[in-house]
């Protein structure tokens, strides 16, 4: 949303008054500023300001006390727009929704009377069923198999794709891993420490080939006695002196890119974590444990990755015999 001139201001380091003029600017502050202040998590507060600077695109609002002339009728032609725009109804639903808590912010605050976004019609959820790509078998063990050299480069690429594969993390759990993550035990059995959405933790048990695959990483790496530093690291930076620095959501990314699209399946990151939420179901895994295997708040999330009713090989079709 920009930085208006009376954005939030930070006291400096060690003081413990404010200045006159920093308390009458905090004073200043329109609850739009507020609310987008508020929003703590890095994903949400990415995903609610593009949405925001949209929607300020779209409408020419230049100033957050400008919101409150808005009416629904601008949402819906707004709306519209993002639908001329191709844009899918998973994707203008998720917009309004961040646009209507803006709005019940300024409710909240009796900045306005009521939420315009309130009362107007979103798009249909597409189906029940994800849109994100799952491999089949055959196709995870290529891609397991594709980081075939003895570099160090090839290791970590490996324990990467390993752990994704075989624990459905998202790609942010899998860079806030830190060494001392890896090394938790409960009951005898060795667990992954994840730090999930909303600052959720979860302990998911460790399958033994990815364990192995990050044991011969970080033995070449030289770093697995540096507990609180990153797990997983860029190739140029894993000295234990460098501060420990974690890869990046975008270097995983582009390694699996890499990968996939040499065995012929370009796919994205987000596309192991569906490979590994459908291969558990599809091997009985009971739902509700899948779904706190994953970190869903809601079962309906991990219902997505059930594709069992969907087998061709199901079908009533089959049994047909004449």
């Amino acid at each position: 949303m920009g930085k208006p001139d009376n954005a939030l201001v930070i006291a400096p380091s060690g003081s413990r008054l404010l200045t006159a003029e920093d308390f009458r600017r905090l004073s200043d502050v329109p609850p739009e500023v507020e609310w987008f202040a508020n929003l703590t998590n890095p994903q949400t507060r990415r995903a609610y300001q593009n949405a925001v600077e949209d929607f300020m695109r779209f409408t020419g609002i230049k100033k957050p006390e400008e919101f409150r002339d808005v009416t629904r009728a601008h949402v819906i032609a707004w709306r519209d727009d993002l639908g001329n725009r191709v844009l899918n109804g998973t994707t203008i639903r998720h917009r309004l929704s961040a646009l209507s808590s803006l709005f019940d912010y300024l409710c909240d605050r009796n900045a306005v009377t009521h939420n315009p976004v309130k009362g107007v019609k979103r798009p249909k959820v597409d189906s029940g069923e994800g849109r994100t790509p799952a491999l089949g078998d055959h196709q995870a063990r290529e891609l397991l198999d594709a980081p075939e050299g003895d570099r160090l480069k090839d290791k970590r690429d490996k324990a990467i794709l390993a752990t994704l594969l075989y624990h459905a993390l998202r790609r942010d759990e899998l860079c806030k891993l830190k060494v001392k993550d890896f090394k938790h035990e409960r009951r005898g059995v060795p667990h992954l420490k994840v730090s999930g959405k909303g600052g959720k933790i979860r302990y998911v048990p460790l399958h033994p080939a990815a364990s192995r695959l990050v044991y011969e990483y970080m033995e070449m790496a030289g770093h697995g006695h540096d507990d609180n530093g990153a797990l997983f690291r860029p190739v140029s930076h894993n000295a234990k002196d460098n501060g420990g620095k974690s890869i990046t959501a975008d270097g995983v990314y582009k390694i699996v890119r890499t990968y996939s699209a040499q065995l012929g399946f370009e796919i994205g990151a987000h596309s192991l974590r569906a490979t590994a939420a459908t291969n558990a179901l599809d091997h009985q895994a009971d739902i509700a444990k899948v779904q706190e295997w994953l970190g869903h708040a809601n079962i309906t999330t991990t219902r997505i990755y059930d594709h069992r009713k969907t087998r061709p090989e199901d079908s009533p079709t089959f049994k047909v015999s004449y």
